[in-house]
């Protein structure tokens, strides 16, 4: 059994100081937010035995506010389903429990394919997902279990 954790950065400004969209930080309530999921997920005693985050800056921000250690993965920037998809295919079996940090539409695109029915992840939301796999090449379309769903929003 594997568990991957698909957790969508925060709410961010509208535009960066550079103009660049990887340089977009993190608004008020998006550091907020985080903080209060980082909470939930200590709460809920989730942890994690890799933690990989896009090196956009409100996604390595949505890391560090919620308290999750992550190494940096350039491939999560941008990524469609596919490529994330083809991400996690390369995660080393000794690794049970996977969290990413980062964007959509991958990440909306990649739950609602391995859970086989449309998901909507608002900003600061995470997704837990349930495999029921030896081998993480193994993860694919509707095989995948809803386990946790937060929304900054409902956590209120």
């Amino acid at each position: 059994m594997k568990s991957l954790t698909l957790f969508r950065h925060a709410k961010a400004e509208r535009d960066s100081i550079s103009g660049r969209d990887f340089d977009r930080r993190l608004n008020d309530r998006g550091e907020r937010d985080a903080a209060r999921i980082g909470e939930e997920i200590r709460k809920l005693g989730l942890d994690y035995d890799l933690v990989l985050s896009s090196p956009a800056a409100r996604a390595a921000e949505t890391a560090e506010r919620a308290g999750l250690r992550a190494r940096f993965d350039e491939r999560i920037y941008d990524a469609s389903a596919g490529d994330l998809l083809a991400n996690v295919h390369e995660t080393h079996d000794k690794v049970s429990r996977l969290a990413l940090i980062g964007h959509n539409p991958g990440f909306e695109r990649l739950a609602s394919r391995l859970l086989g029915g449309f998901v909507e992840m608002s900003t600061g939301s995470l997704i837990e997902i349930a495999l029921p796999i030896e081998h993480w090449e193994e993860a694919g379309h509707g095989n995948g279990r809803l386990i946790h769903f937060l929304r900054p929003k409902e956590l209120d």
